[in-house]
C-alpha cells in the first residue's frame, strides 16, 4: 500500500449536530491509517476501519498508559491523561482496578437497577407531564435521569448533585474551557470526593463509594488518589454520554419521523433499535484518547512506529462498509450489529449495560407516555454543544 504523506489538522472541523464529517468515510476506504495533526502535541495516526480500530483497542502494544501525564502527546483535550485513573492504566494496573467496580456493573446486578430506573423514568415524565408543554428534554430528562441512577449507585447524595453536574463538563473539554478552568474544574471534583469518601469512612453504607473505601482501608487494593479518580470517573462517565444520547436520540427520531412511528406501533423493537442508535449516532466529536505504539506495528499496510501516537475513530468504524450492510442508513430492524459504539479490549466501558437499561427504559417509555412528542422549535434552531469530546443539544424543546 502506498502511504499518502498528507497530514490533516484534526479534529476536521466542529461537528454539525449529528452529522459525520463525509472525510472519515473517504478515509477509511482509501486511507485507513491516515496522519493527522492535534491541537497539542504534535501529529499521530488514525484509524479508521473496523477491523483495525478493534486491534488496537484491544491489542497490548498500544498502550494508554505511555500516553498519560505526557504534555508532549498529540491530544485533542488541553490537558493529557491523567496516569493514576482507569482512562491512563494499561493491564495489568488497570485490571486491578476495573475488577473493584466491575462487579457492580455486571448484566445480573445491573439487570435488577430496571425497575428503580423505570421508577425514576416514571416520576420524571410525570412531572413532565404535570407541568404541560413545551419542556426542555435535556434540563427536565435527559440529564436528571442517569445523574440520579449513577449517584444512587456510587452513593452521592441527592443534594450534591449540582456540585459534580455544574463540573463535568469541564473535565471533557476540548476548546469549551480554557486549561485553566478545566483544572480548576478537577481540583473542585477531587476536594468533593475526598469530602464523600471521609464520611463513608464515618458513616458505612451500601453503596459502591463505601465498597471501593473498604479496598483502599482494608485491603491496600489501590491508593487514595486511586479511589478518587474512579470516584470521578464513574460519576462523569456515568451521566455525561448517557444524558447526551437520550437527547441525541430523541431528536433524532423525532426529525426522522418514520423512525418514530415504527417504535411506537412497535414497542418490542425498542432494545434492537437502541443498538441501531449506538451504532449510527455519533457520540463523539471525534477522536479517541491517543494510544502509544510501545514497538513498530504494521496496520493497514502503514508501519506504525515505537512511540508514534495512534487515534481511533469508533464512529467511522460503525460505518464500516466491510461489516454492516447498508451501514449510512438508519435501521432499526437491524439485526447484525457487532457496533464498537462502547469500545472494545480492556477499555470497553464498565457501564455499557447500565447505559443500555436507562436508554431502553427512557426511550420506550417516552414513545409510550408521548406517541404524539415534536420539537417545539424548528429542527435548526435547536441548539448543540461545541469544544466538548460529547456531542448532544445544549436544550431540545418538545411539545405533544
Amino acid at each position: 500500500m502506498t502511504v499518502n504523506t498528507e497530514v490533516r489538522r484534526f479534529p476536521f472541523g466542529e461537528p454539525v449536530r449529528l452529522d459525520i464529517d463525509p472525510l472519515f468515510a473517504k478515509l477509511r476506504r482509501e486511507e485507513p491509517v491516515s496522519r493527522i495533526l492535534l491541537p497539542y502535541g504534535g501529529e499521530g495516526w488514525l484509524v479508521t476501519r473496523y477491523e483495525d480500530v478493534k486491534l488496537v483497542l484491544a491489542d497490548r502494544r498500544f498502550s494508554r498508559a505511555a500516553a498519560a501525564g505526557r504534555e508532549d502527546v498529540p491530544r485533542t483535550t488541553p490537558t493529557p491523561a491523567r496516569p493514576d485513573s482507569l482512562l491512563g492504566l494499561d493491564p495489568p494496573e488497570h485490571s486491578r482496578l476495573r475488577k473493584l467496580v466491575a462487579k457492580a456493573f455486571t448484566g445480573r446486578r445491573v439487570e435488577l437497577l430496571r425497575p428503580r430506573v423505570q421508577e425514576i423514568v416514571d416520576a420524571l415524565l410525570g412531572d413532565i407531564e404535570r407541568a404541560g408543554p413545551p419542556t426542555d428534554l435535556v434540563r427536565d430528562f435527559a440529564l436528571p435521569l442517569p445523574v440520579t441512577v449513577i449517584c444512587e449507585v456510587l452513593g452521592v447524595p441527592p443534594r450534591d448533585q449540582h456540585r459534580f453536574r455544574e463540573f463535568s463538563d469541564m473535565i471533557v473539554s476540548t476548546t469549551a474551557y480554557t486549561r485553566e478552568q478545566i483544572i480548576a474544574g478537577r481540583v473542585a471534583l477531587e476536594e468533593y470526593l475526598a469530602e464523600l469518601i471521609a464520611e463513608r469512612r464515618r458513616r458505612p453504607s451500601e453503596d459502591l463509594l463505601h465498597a471501593l473505601v473498604t479496598a483502599r482501608d482494608d485491603d491496600d487494593r489501590l491508593s487514595e488518589i486511586e479511589l478518587i479518580n474512579l470516584g470521578i470517573g464513574l460519576l462523569i462517565g456515568g451521566h455525561e454520554t448517557t444524558a447526551n444520547q437520550i437527547a441525541n436520540f430523541t431528536y433524532l427520531l423525532l426529525t426522522e419521523r418514520e423512525h418514530w412511528e415504527l417504535l411506537r406501533e412497535r414497542p418490542d423493537r425498542v432494545r434492537g433499535a437502541i443498538e441501531e442508535l449506538l451504532r449510527y449516532v455519533q457520540l463523539g466529536s471525534g477522536g479517541s484518547s491517543p494510544r502509544i505504539a510501545t514497538e513498530d506495528v504494521e496496520l493497514a499496510g502503514v508501519t506504525v512506529r515505537a512511540g508514534e501516537a495512534v487515534f481511533v475513530n469508533m464512529q467511522a468504524a460503525n460505518r464500516d462498509e466491510a461489516v454492516f450492510e447498508d451501514p449510512e442508513r438508519l435501521d432499526l430492524t437491524r439485526t447484525h450489529n457487532p457496533h464498537v459504539a462502547f469500545g472494545h479490549g480492556a477499555h470497553h466501558c464498565v457501564g455499557a449495560q447500565l447505559a443500555r437499561i436507562e436508554l431502553q427504559v427512557a426511550m420506550g417509555a417516552l414513545l409510550q407516555r408521548f406517541p404524539s412528542l415534536r420539537l417545539a422549535v424548528p429542527a435548526d434552531e435547536v441548539s448543540w454543544k461545541i469544544g466538548l469530546l460529547v456531542r448532544g443539544p445544549t436544550a431540545l424543546p418538545l411539545s405533544w
